[in-house]
């Protein structure tokens, strides 16, 4: 297990020595995060390596998996959508079974902690079925920018039970919700397999593992197969970028046990790919791989995230540790990441032509990429790791027991 001072050389004994003070008044406090998986996507990623970091500082942490059948997960995509500015049918039907599913977990669910973070919107009628003793608090890691309104209207019900609010943009902050709301930034782990150092060696190893070639210049996207990540859109950029350079794409993808789409996404990707992928030049990857995924983000020329819409977008903030140029959406939380001409470049229309011009200037002048690479890692390095994210918990946590 990582300690805190295990970071000492990236971020600086002032940041260690911050969090151990912050942390001196929480000492035996018990904390319990809720979310719908252990594995696939940012937020059990980032649990991961907070949990164990708050244990190892003192504080008893724990995280608690919500139990679910496909009915409820092919539910909360559906709210997880409309959330994101899309139509849904809010049947009857789909509220009680939303509802059941918390009010079953909590049966065989105890809850007897200090505080309580409960994750997205799988599990946020949890708190209705408690007898509340404790500070809850729901952290909310999609766009919340412009929600159907009808969806917002029926969770917001359930988030008027929990004390504080956290979102990941100041553009999520909802002027009609009487809850305190606070913006905390998601971070990556840069000692975790996915974004640690590794030699040239192993990078190879791994390529050549997955039949990756690396004979010509390598654009990739790593991402869910999910239709806010747009990845037949990628495919588009890709054609366009190779009537100038020769490239090769490696659309690499995890798919969430909560994320019921992802198949179907994938298929759709897959069709339309299918004589790129006979030819070499396009790669597709569904392989759960951490190793595989820091090997590829750094032998990428450009890494592209052509979102939709965008919670917060930890891929982006991956590549650019790694030192890679990317080029992105102007959506969510990608404009806190990238400066634009100087980590990468941010495009606001989702026209392929756009995407593939600049990643078409970054091809053909390696020094401009190289300068973004750096750029962007330093970025990265003062704003968006992990000791800073444990940093702001420990100061949330701190105000809810003044």
């Amino acid at each position: 297990m990582r300690s805190v001072e295990d970071y000492r050389k990236i971020v600086g004994d002032g940041a260690i020595s911050s969090i151990y003070k912050k942390a001196r008044k929480l000492y035996g406090k018990h904390i319990v995060n809720i979310n719908s998986t252990y594995q696939g996507g940012g937020v059990a990623e980032m649990l991961s390596s907070i949990v164990p970091l708050m244990n190892e500082i003192g504080i008893e942490a724990g995280w608690r998996i919500l139990h679910g059948n496909p009915d409820f997960f092919s539910i909360t995509k559906k709210f997880h959508n409309a959330l994101q500015g899309e139509k849904i049918n809010l049947s009857e039907i789909k509220k009680k079974l939303y509802l059941r599913t918390n009010q079953d977990f909590s049966t065989f669910t105890h809850i007897n902690h200090d505080v309580v973070i409960v994750h997205d919107p799988q599990p946020l009628p949890l708190v209705r079925f408690y007898s509340k003793r404790q500070p809850w608090v729901w952290r909310c890691h999609i766009d919340l920018s412009s929600p159907n309104e009808e969806i917002w209207d029926f969770i917001k019900e359930y988030i008027l039970r929990y004390d504080l609010v956290i979102v990941s943009s100041e553009k999520y902050r909802k002027k009609d919700l009487p809850v305190e709301q606070r913006i905390i930034s998601p971070a990556i782990d840069p000692l975790s397999s996915k974004n640690m150092e590794i030699p040239a060696s192993m990078i190879k190893k791994y390529l050549k593992k997955y039949e990756i070639p690396f004979d010509k210049p390598i654009i990739s996207q790593v991402s869910r197969f999910d239709k806010w990540k747009d990845p037949e859109g990628v495919l588009r950029v890709f054609e366009a970028v190779r009537k100038k350079v020769d490239v090769r794409l490696v659309l690499c993808g995890s798919t969430a046990s909560d994320d019921p789409e992802a198949w179907k996404i994938y298929s759709k990707v897959e069709k339309r790919a299918e004589p790129f992928v006979k030819s070499g030049d396009v790669i597709l990857i569904t392989i759960e791989n951490d190793i595989l995924v820091n090997a590829l983000q750094r032998i990428s020329s450009v890494v592209i995230q052509k979102s939709k819409r965008e919670g917060f977008g930890l891929t982006v903030t991956e590549a650019l540790w790694k030192g890679r140029p990317v080029v992105a959406s102007k959506v969510g939380g990608i404009p806190l990441q990238i400066e634009d001409g100087k980590g990468g470049y941010l495009v606001e229309s989702q026209r392929p032509e756009e995407f593939a011009e600049r990643i078409v200037e970054i091809l053909k002048n390696p020094n401009l990429g190289e300068t973004m690479g750096k750029n962007g890692r330093e970025r990265i390095r003062e704003n968006f790791l992990i000791t800073r994210l444990l940093s702001d918990y420990l100061d949330l946590l701190n105000y809810l027991y003044e």
